[in-house]
């Protein structure tokens, strides 16, 4: 069994002496390990940071064996974060959350290209992945089939002065509909509507949106709870935020 695909580096972790296990999310195999033989020298450590562009030749005796991969770098998108700790942090956050929630070997095309644009993004730091990182996992959660309804008011169907979620259904909640439970409720930031620019506060409350049901729906079997490294990632985020208005 052989194949060729293009993909992103999600994590490589020592294998023996001289080896590597690479998790890679491709376009037309998914989320797929394989091993690298040599991975753990310092020639192909550079090229196994998360996040770089790769084209990939596996083979394997069996389609679910591990197989191995051969590899060559296409972009080091990865690499040119390392610099920079708030977006190696949103990198590492978005690598470990597709590890978690993606079946392994099954395609997911539109994530492939999801996660490439979140890169695009990261590779510019005017500050404007945050929201984008919000997005990505929003775009995550509908890909996965548990996509959030913002368009419109659960209760009335109003479209506009949507300002909460409902924790349960995913839909959005008016002010007025909302005021009477709103303490039960899930605020909703207005850029996620289109209606308003994402200031840090918006961006945390973004995350916590998406962190409810990335839990709710695909995690709720994980004993393990949420992905440390998005923990990481949002605890970087609050402190940001309190030192912005100290």
């Amino acid at each position: 069994m052989q194949w060729s695909d293009q993909g992103y580096v999600l994590s490589a972790r020592r294998h023996g002496e001289t080896s590597a296990i690479v998790s890679l999310l491709t376009r037309e195999h998914g989320r797929h390990p394989g091993l690298v033989r040599g991975g753990a020298g310092r020639k192909s450590r550079g090229m196994l940071q998360p996040g770089n562009r790769v084209e990939a030749r596996w083979r394997g005796r069996l389609e679910e064996h591990l197989g191995t991969y051969t590899l060559e770098l296409a972009k080091a998108q990865g690499s040119v974060l390392l610099d920079d700790a708030d977006r190696l942090a949103c990198l590492a956050s978005a690598s470990a959350v597709v590890e978690q929630t993606l079946p392994e070997r099954h395609p997911y095309p539109a994530v492939h290209e999801a996660f490439g644009a979140l890169l695009d993004a990261l590779s510019t730091d005017n500050g404007a992945w945050r929201p984008v990182y919000v997005r990505w996992e929003l775009g995550l959660l509908e890909q996965l089939g548990f996509g959030l309804d913002l368009t419109s008011c659960a209760a009335t169907g109003a479209t506009d002065d949507l300002v909460y979620v409902s924790p349960k259904s995913g839909r959005a909640v008016s002010a007025a509909a909302g005021e009477a439970y709103k303490e039960r409720l899930l605020p909703l930031p207005a850029f996620l509507t289109g209606s308003g620019n994402a200031d840090p506060g918006d961006v945390l409350a973004g995350l916590t949106l998406t962190g409810h049901f990335l839990e709710r729906h695909l995690l709720a079997h994980d004993s393990a709870g949420i992905a440390p490294a998005r923990e990481r990632f949002i605890h970087r985020l609050a402190r940001r935020e309190t030192g912005s208005r100290c």
